[in-house]
């Protein structure tokens, strides 16, 4: 006989059991930290240069402002709003997309004529990835001044409106979770719970959850992406917004898949667990049709069922996983045709891995007799949920990190360690809970033995004769009799039974050490779970590594490689009457390639200058390039452009303008800028 180690005793299982509520409130304090540092949720777009640049002074008034961002993102009319020093709105509120290539930048025009002094600039927008971002700066016309308009100390998804939205989107994870792996738990592992209420209360409680945080997410939308108050959950035609970006369409989507989500789970609890029941005492022979045809028969049917509802699950499913992939992270950044799909089996494996150990606990601690092949049929569901999580996991991380370096550097990164953690720990809890599994085997397999070599019966059959001799002994003092007369007695001792039933299995439940023990060990991963759950969270909150090195490349980058378009101002006095001004030149990107040029003329009463004739030149000397001569359109008084400007190679190029005010009076104006 080989030794075993000594199995947990009933007393130390109890108290674990009690050790529950302590356990829920360390993680509601552990959520409760997530949640705080992950509000305001940081950017998944970021803004990466302004022009003017923040802070800057410039000699005159610029014609537009200009953002550019990291990755694309939605914005409006009212998404760029400039205030002069005493807080009047000084932009045209008109939105200017210069959106060209991988470049993503905005503009909005300014009026002209504007006087010196300290202006701010407030945007706000949508990242492609749904998740808002917001901020502000200032800028100086001639030298800084008061301003009476104060930077917003609120950014865009922060606020009791942004912590509330939070906790939205970790229940509908949690509810995701609880329902999906649920449902798969029983089909895939213990067809027989479907009849058992403990695990459809888990299953409803799972798509009432996923439901209500789904609705709350729609209405607060608005004020989560807007003004941050509560209020606007009424805006109706804030909400009609919302249903026209894609955030809003996954809503939608999703409660329409859970409403055939609410059919799967009234077929699966419904003709399903009654099938089930009738195929059981069909093969124990207790039913109305008993014999070997009538088993068959009643499978088959069961099996058939089980197969539809099993294709069916996994479409609503993968479904209801597919607007969390179209929403958020996959659906942005390199290759989002593989991202999606991968995002797709990767919650999928999270809900069947996590969701139906939910189940499995739940049914160790209300279901005393689940069956130890149940148990086992869950080992390897989990095992291939984490083949599945692992494969998809590495592939998620090498596509938002998208170097060693942001593992360490980045809070994206950061969050991916602890992670990554975690699920280590889970995964080593779960070995020990494999452990338990094969010793519950043993442990049962030896006390069905020892009961048939001692003639003894099991504690199970033994709790039934006692309850038998206890109906015996009553009906034999006639207090069946008095209970059948006075309908309170019947009640109180059919109330009296229950509890005694109660007892009884929970004292089988608790002699089994095996059973003890796996319920401990289920009961630390599903608090492990929780955390991780979390954790996850507040990760499709956190601005990916890849883009948040790239914000970081872009504000470091040095003056040759510009990433805003050049502006220049250029002096010039041609000698004759009216013959002062100045000249501002903007040419935009300012990189190799098709360049978009303006340019503007004032005269020395700052009014603009319409002037007989210019002229633009761009020479490279160092490689002995030009002149290449443009010759500007006028677009309006004062005002030239011109679209296509060809700049074959990056360096420091000069540029010549030639300003003609008269037909004699004629000067010639030049700056060297650098081309990246």
């Amino acid at each position: 006989m080989t030794a075993t180690a000594p199995a947990p005793s009933p007393a130390r299982a109890a108290r674990a059991t009690a050790y529950l509520p302590r356990l829920a409130l360390v993680l509601a304090a552990l959520l409760a930290s997530l949640f705080t540092a992950a509000s305001p949720a940081s950017a998944h777009a970021a803004l990466t240069a302004s022009d003017p640049k923040d802070g800057a002074v410039v000699a005159t008034a610029p014609a537009q402002v200009t953002l550019s961002f990291s990755e694309q993102v939605a914005m409006g009319d009212d998404s760029i709003r400039v205030m002069d020093p005493q807080g009047k709105r000084v932009d045209t509120g008109e939105l200017r997309d210069m959106c060209s290539g991988s470049t993503v930048r905005y503009g909005t025009a300014l009026h002209s004529g504007l006087p010196n002094g300290t202006y701010t600039v407030a945007w706000q927008a949508v990242s492609a990835d749904s998740h808002p971002v917001s901020g502000a700066f200032t800028f100086s016309v001639g030298a800084p001044s008061a301003t009476s308009v104060s930077l917003p100390d609120r950014q865009a998804g922060g606020g009791p409106v942004g912590v509330v939205y939070d906790i939205a989107r970790y229940a509908a994870y949690a509810g995701f979770t609880v329902l999906v792996g649920g449902a798969a738990f029983i089909l895939l592992c213990w067809r027989r719970g479907s009849a058992e209420r403990p695990l459809q209360k888990l299953v409803v409680r799972g798509w009432v959850t996923l439901t209500a945080a789904t609705l709350a997410m729609l209405v607060l939308r608005t004020p989560y992406t807007g003004s941050g108050k509560f209020a606007d959950v009424f805006d109706l035609d804030g909400l009609q917004a919302v249903l026209e970006t894609k955030t809003g369409a996954s809503f939608v989507s999703r409660l329409l898949l859970l409403g055939a989500a609410a059919l799967f789970i009234a077929v699966l609890f419904g003709a399903y667990a009654r099938r089930q029941k009738t195929s059981l005492e069909a093969v124990d022979g207790t039913g109305a049709g008993t014999g070997d045809e009538a088993a068959d028969e009643a499978e088959k049917e069961t099996s058939d069922l089980a197969f539809g509802l099993a294709i069916g699950g996994t479409v609503v499913a993968g479904g209801i996983a597919a607007t969390w992939a179209l929403a958020e992270h996959a659906s942005t950044g390199i290759q989002p045709g593989i991202a999606m799909p991968v995002d797709i089996l990767h919650l999928l494996a999270v809900a069947a891995w996590l969701g139906g150990l939910v189940a499995l606990l739940v049914a160790l601690h209300k279901v005393p007799d689940i069956e130890r092949e149940a148990v086992q049929r869950f080992s390897k569901v989990a095992f291939i949920s984490v083949l599945v999580l692992t494969v998809t996991g590495v592939y998620q991380s090498w596509r938002q990190l998208g170097s060693w370096s942001a593992l360490t550097g980045t809070s994206y990164g950061r969050l991916l360690i602890i992670k990554v953690s975690l699920v280590a720990v889970l995964v080593a809890i779960a070995y020990l809970s494999r452990k338990w599994t094969g010793r519950l085997g043993e442990v049962r397999s030896t006390e069905d033995a020892g009961a048939g070599a001692t003639g003894e019966e099991p504690a199970e059959v033994l709790a039934g004769a006692d309850v038998s001799r206890e109906t015996s002994t009553g009906s034999g003092s006639g207090s069946d009799a008095g209970a059948d007369a006075d309908p309170r007695r019947a009640a109180q001792l059919a109330r009296q039974r229950a509890a005694r039933e109660k007892a009884r299995e929970k004292q089988v439940r608790d002699a089994d050490p095996g059973r003890a023990g796996l319920r401990r060990s289920v009961l630390a991963e599903a608090g492990v779970a929780v955390v991780l759950l979390a954790v996850t969270t507040v990760l499709t909150s956190t601005e990916p590594g890849r883009a948040a090195q790239l914000e970081t490349n872009r504000s470091t980058a040095g003056p040759a490689v510009p990433n805003r378009a050049v502006k220049i101002t250029l002096p010039f006095d041609t000698g004759g009457q009216n013959g002062k001004g100045i000249v501002r030149l903007e040419l935009d990107p300012g990189r190799v390639g098709a360049n978009t040029l303006h340019l503007w003329a004032d005269g020395e009463d700052g009014k603009p200058l319409d002037l007989p004739e210019i002229k633009i030149a761009f020479t490279l000397p160092a490689k002995e390039i030009g002149p290449l001569p443009v010759a500007p359109d006028r677009d309006a008084p004062g005002h030239w452009s011109a679209s296509g400007v060809q700049l074959p190679l990056a360096g420091e190029w000069r540029i010549d303008v030639t300003v003609r005010t008269s037909d004699i009076d004629q000067t010639t104006v030049q700056k060297n800028v650098k081309i990246g």
